[in-house]
């Protein structure tokens, strides 16, 4: 494996986090048209005529006329005008168009790195995968699309959460390959920093089935949920376990439990890494931690603000970088180690 100073690896590991800074973009273009109620604005699939936008009149009555056709408009929308529909529509346009270019920044350099012998075998091998993984992140997305097309004009909590979980599964890819290019790791990963980042990566999949089924609209209130640790309905549904996937409360005490667990470990893992190589990713991963609370618990006391909603669903992102961060700085030589080491040689 080539030296962490290596030139070409990091030119790899830049174009690699430029990758994951546009993959934050589209978390937070995608919670944008989430909550502006865009995603289904356009009707069909068109992964390369749909790249050009309405340019005529003829285009965008073609556009709206197919629109009105949709339970979305028939039901909820009823009175929203062709200027309201262009309103709405550019979000989700803006959504595609993104991924789009995310297959073009990724995809060109890729091939670029591959003709010129910068990427060895295994290495290769990863990003192809990484590829795939984003081509089925738009069939995901268009999957998430056609369940909000029928009778229920609302997206399927399932598909919207999975297709947030695939977001956020490239995202941490592309980081962590990024981080393991510009520093070699030396040793293994306790089980806790593991630990901990897979419960960020849990929580934000709780918070996709809250934000799936509008959960944050109800039990606006905090530290207790009206009144209560457990609210009392969290366990009305029959069979119980149906109740973690159907019942709003019990999503929203989920995705609370998480914030409690996480509010207990993170601290202790902080106070655990102080004097390793890990200390000021785990400062991030505390201060991002204290962020995205403030973030959450503003968004349920004003009832799902867009502007915070939004900025909560990206403090999810961070928080999961933070914690990759954490994971992989765990695993190095502290500075002082890797001198030493590198003086005995």
């Amino acid at each position: 494996m080539k030296s962490d100073s290596d030139p070409d690896f990091r030119a790899v590991a830049l174009w690699l986090l430029v990758c994951a800074a546009f993959t934050f973009a589209m978390v937070m273009v995608g919670g944008i048209t989430r909550l502006t109620e865009s995603g289904l604005s356009i009707v069909e699939w068109q992964p390369i005529v749909g790249a050009l936008p309405p340019l005529s009149d003829a285009d965008w009555q073609a556009l709206y006329s197919k629109y009105q056709a949709t339970p979305q408009y028939q039901k909820v929308f009823t009175d929203i005008g062709l200027d309201g529909f262009k309103s709405i529509f550019w979000w989700e346009y803006a959504h595609r168009l993104l991924g789009r270019v995310i297959g073009l920044v990724f995809l060109l350099p890729y091939l670029f790195f591959l003709a010129k012998g910068k990427l060895d075998k295994p290495l290769s091998w990863k990003l192809a995968g990484l590829f795939v993984l984003g081509g089925l992140q738009g069939a995901m997305g268009w999957y998430m699309v056609q369940s909000g097309l029928v009778d229920d004009p609302r997206v399927s909590h399932f598909r919207l959460t999975a297709h947030l979980g695939l977001a956020l599964l490239i995202f941490g890819i592309e980081f962590w390959l990024a981080l393991g290019l510009l520093q070699e790791r030396t040793g293994k990963t306790g089980h806790f920093p593991r630990a901990v980042l897979g419960l960020v990566f849990l929580m934000a999949l709780s918070g996709g089935f809250v934000a799936g089924m509008r959960a944050g609209h109800a039990y606006n209130s905090f530290p207790l949920m009206n009144g209560h640790l457990v609210p009392p309905e969290a366990f009305m549904l029959e069979p119980w376990w149906s109740n973690f996937f159907w019942n709003v409360a019990t999503v929203q005490f989920v995705h609370r439990a998480f914030f409690w667990l996480l509010a207990i470990l993170v601290p202790l893992l902080w106070l655990k890494s102080k004097n390793t190589s890990a200390k000021i990713a785990a400062h991030h991963l505390l201060a991002m931690l204290v962020l995205q609370a403030a973030l959450g618990i503003s968004t349920l006391l004003l009832a799902v603000p867009a502007p915070l909603a939004a900025l909560h669903q990206a403090g999810a992102v961070l928080l999961l970088a933070a914690a990759i961060w954490t994971v992989h700085a765990s695993s190095t030589s502290t500075p002082s180690t890797a001198n030493a080491a590198a003086a005995m040689r």
